[in-house]
This record gives structure tokens, sequence and C-alpha cells, in this order.
């Protein structure tokens, strides 16, 4: 069972004293989730204000700070369209690093997802395709890219629990029916579904993630201390389940 620590996400200063967001703070902060039991790393670099970048200098200096630190374990970056609302620029962008991620993750609802999948292949850096909807699903099967990835992220948009376990199970149908074989990753990106997603995937047997991009507080609602809190309750919910 593989468990990623998501560090930041696009959360803004402030959100949680504890958030991450230089180079050096990225890098302390991975150690620290390594060692409470994360097996990879998915990581939003900030420029100089703090605002998150696709900029080769910037992906550049948060993957050499984090690998310094945490050799051996797998790093992977966003790709996010909202930080460059251009397909065009935002390709230009990852045609420009020069220190390439362990892995990508790839927003099938955005524009340019093929391309950018397309891309990261041809430079042997590993795909998640991120999938929010049926549609993405879908469209990852048709594009006949599916067995090329290195997993497939089931992120779930939704903000109830039974809502949200309706559509994954969709999606994984959608998924079963194209016959996907790549590992799944389950997780939900609001929280009141978040702990219960993550449960879920530990049954299924599913890969799963946790950390500050995708909430702020443990299952009993108070605020975690850090990234490292959530990890190693993740990693107490997955040993009570039987899959550690």
């Amino acid at each position: 069972m593989l468990l990623k620590a998501c560090l930041n996400g696009s959360r803004k200063p402030g959100e949680h004293p504890r958030l991450p967001l230089t180079q050096r703070e990225l890098a302390d902060d991975a150690l620290r989730v390594v060692a409470a039991g994360a097996h990879a790393l998915h990581i939003h670099p900030r420029n100089a204000q703090g605002a998150e970048s696709l900029a080769a200098e910037d992906v550049a200096a948060a993957l050499v700070a984090v690998h310094q630190r945490c050799p051996g374990i797998p790093v992977g970056v966003t790709t996010g369209f909202w930080i460059a609302p251009d397909p065009e620029r935002r390709l230009q962008h990852m045609r420009e690093w020069t220190v390439r991620p362990d892995f990508a993750s790839v927003n099938f609802s955005e524009p340019g997802a093929i391309d950018l999948c397309t891309h990261f292949l041809a430079r042997g850096i590993g795909v998640e395709a991120g999938l929010a909807t049926l549609a993405d699903a879908r469209l990852l099967v048709s594009s006949g890219l599916a067995d090329r990835c290195l997993r497939v992220l089931i992120e779930m948009d939704e903000h109830q629990i039974g809502s949200a376990l309706a559509m994954a199970e969709e999606m994984i149908g959608c998924l079963d029916d194209g016959m996907v074989q790549i590992p799944r990753l389950l997780h939900g990106n609001h929280q009141a579904v978040v702990w219960p997603l993550l449960e879920e995937a530990l049954r299924r047997g599913y890969e799963t993630r946790i950390g500050l991009e995708d909430t702020l507080v443990l299952p009993d609602g108070r605020q975690a201390h850090d990234n490292a809190e959530l990890v190693s309750r993740a990693v107490s919910l997955a040993r009570q389940i039987g899959v550690l």
C-alpha cells in the first residue's frame, strides 16, 4: 500500500502555522513525513513571492531541496492549469524544466491534458492521471495512454461522503470496463470526505494520500500539528485495517 504525502497544495500563507512553502520548509517537512511513514511526496513549488510556480528555476529548486533531504523517495509536482492558464504556455514551462520530477500530476479535466501526458511520457517522467469526473475517466480510457501512466488518481471534489462514494463507484466502473490495470489512488479534496475516503481506499487495497493540501484536521476534527501528524494518523488507520 502506497501512502503519498501532499505537503502544501494551493494553500495560502497563514492557512496553517506549519504549512511548508519555501524550498527549505518543503525539504524539512518531507523528511518528517517520510519518517512518519510516507512512501512518496507531492508538492506545489513556489516562487520567491510565495505564489505557486511552474517555472523551471522554481521547480528545480524545490525538487533538489527535497531530494537532498529524502534521497530515494519519489517526488511529484503539480501541473495545475490555474498556475499558468494557457495550454501552450503551460506546456512550454514543462519543456524548460531542467530537473525532472519522478512523476507529475495531470488533471484530465483541464485543457491540454493529453499533450502534457505525451510530453512527460516521452521524457521518462511518470504520469499520475488525475480524474475528478466520469468524463475524465472516459477520456483516460479513450486516450490509449492509461497503461503507460504511473497511476490513476480518483480525486473526489464532492463535499458529502455519500455523493463522493457514488461518483467514485461510477469512475471505478468505467476504469474496470476499460480494463485499466495501473494502480489506483483514491482521495478527497474537502474536509468532510478526506478521512472517510482514505479509509475506503485502504479497505479496497488502493493507494491513497494525506497532507495539508487536502485537510488541516485529524479524523476527530482537531487541527493537525503538521503534515507528519496527518501521515502518522493515516499509517495508524492502515494498520488497524490490516494493510500495513
